[in-house]
């Protein structure tokens, strides 16, 4: 069959390099795609955003099915209306994105559900909003409601740090995504992320990960979009992931679908695991970047035809294998991420990085400038590498990232720090 795959980030990359290997996908089109999507099958130049341009594109072409990378469709309702036009689509319908789009609505269902996750309280108002912090204590949380790109969490260990977020998000600064502000206790832990590939209601795991999340060495520095991350985390052993399901997932599915609102497509859990057990930081609606560029390159099934029996209602069916090697991405990003970047400086020597064994560049923010590859965006590569461990697969992406020649591009140089440290022991 054709497919088309929306987004044109990293993740859409892994995507496409998957996608287009199954022996279900005739042509393999991607809008609107980045030069690396472009080694894997036809980018289209088509408005995301306009639905029944996409409909018709998918009509004139005969798109058999239609895969959707990134939140902001989801949340748009792309998938409803493909779906309402006879197009099989992946991906969670508009009103079951809200576990991405709105905080506010996961927190609440994980009250209704007993869904384990940090007490939390809501605000429009910014002085009601600091004096709750006040009252309550630092280090908080303070979150946007919607969908802010990576930047609408502020963990605060101070007053002052809070009252800014507060603020920012209130006074406009994230635009409406942070018309309201969700506040959370603060959670102590480590952070880890599963996946579950879900059908309405069977969900089967889709691999762990572990990503960086502070833009400098050390997890100093402000939040980013994810600036690496790994796959395995071991920290997630059987037993934990056995709990993740039983606590959090499972009831998650049965809560949404009793709302009349079934969820299909990947659930992204974020956790905390704490003392007491694991508990939900929060939801995302799809695939992450850069976990999925470590998920992929370790998944040995079909992802089309995993893909389609969560469609289909048919997951009791499907079992995934998944490579012993273990996977590891650097993210390179603009110099000046998470703030303003430049955009069109040259990156050159990406095909001496991808020489090596077990290592794929990954393109998230590039642009096509003749025959050279330059940089359009924030982050721009995510050089990802396999290895018998963590620490294997570390050594060979830094190995490729020193291939690279970019001055204008920086990354950390501890990405997997963690799991190296448990693999010495």
């Amino acid at each position: 069959m054709n497919i088309l795959l929306i987004g044109s980030g990293g993740r859409e990359h892994a995507l496409a390099r998957s996608l287009s290997v199954s022996p279900h996908c005739s042509k393999l089109f991607i809008a609107p795609g980045n030069p690396g999507t472009a080694q894997h099958g036809t980018n289209v130049s088509l408005d995301v955003t306009d639905h029944q341009a996409v409909i018709e594109f998918c009509r004139v072409m005969a798109i058999g099915f239609v895969v959707v990378g990134p939140e902001a469709p989801l949340v748009a309702g792309l998938v409803d209306d493909l779906t309402a036009a006879g197009i099989k689509t992946f991906g969670p319908s508009r009103a079951a994105a809200q576990l991405e789009g709105s905080k506010a609505f996961t927190k609440d269902l994980c009250a209704e559900f007993n869904i384990p996750t940090a007490a939390y309280r809501r605000f429009t108002d910014a002085e009601a909003a600091k004096t709750y912090v006040r009252n309550y204590g630092v280090p908080i949380v303070v979150k946007a409601d919607g969908l802010a790109a990576g930047k609408g969490v502020v963990v605060a260990m101070s007053f002052e740090d809070a009252e800014n977020a507060i603020d920012m998000m209130i006074g406009g600064g994230l635009g409406a995504a942070g018309a309201e502000v969700v506040i959370e206790a603060f959670l102590d832990g480590e952070e880890a992320s599963f996946f579950a590939l879900c059908d309405g209601t069977t969900a089967i795991p889709f691999g762990t990960a572990q990503d960086h999340k502070r833009v400098f060495d050390g997890d100093e520095g402000p939040n980013t979009g994810g600036m690496g991350a790994y796959s395995p985390a071991a920290i997630l052993n059987p037993e934990l992931q056995a709990r993740v399901i039983a606590e959090i997932i499972e009831p998650t599915l049965k809560g949404m679908a009793s709302r009349g609102t079934p969820y299909k497509g990947i659930l992204y859990a974020g956790l905390m695991l704490t003392k007491d057990g694991p508990q939900l930081i929060e939801y995302n609606a799809r695939l992450g970047d850069p976990e999925t560029q470590v998920l992929l390159p370790r998944l040995n099934s079909d992802l089309v035809e995993a893909f389609l029996a969560a469609c289909d209602g048919k997951l009791n069916t499907v079992s995934l294998t998944w490579s012993d090697k273990a996977a590891l991405t650097v993210v390179m990003a603009a110099k000046g991420y998470p703030g303003s970047v430049e955009k069109g400086s040259e990156i050159r020597g990406l095909d001496k990085a991808e020489m090596l064994d077990d290592v794929i560049v990954f393109h998230a923010g590039t642009k096509q400038d003749g025959d050279r590859i330059v940089a359009n965006g924030g982050r721009v590569l995510n050089v990802t590498a396999l290895g018998k461990t963590i620490t294997d697969a570390q050594a060979k992406a830094y190995e490729a990232v020193s291939k690279i020649d970019w001055p204008s591009g920086f990354c950390r140089r501890d990405i997997g720090w963690r799991a190296v440290e448990r693999e010495r022991g």
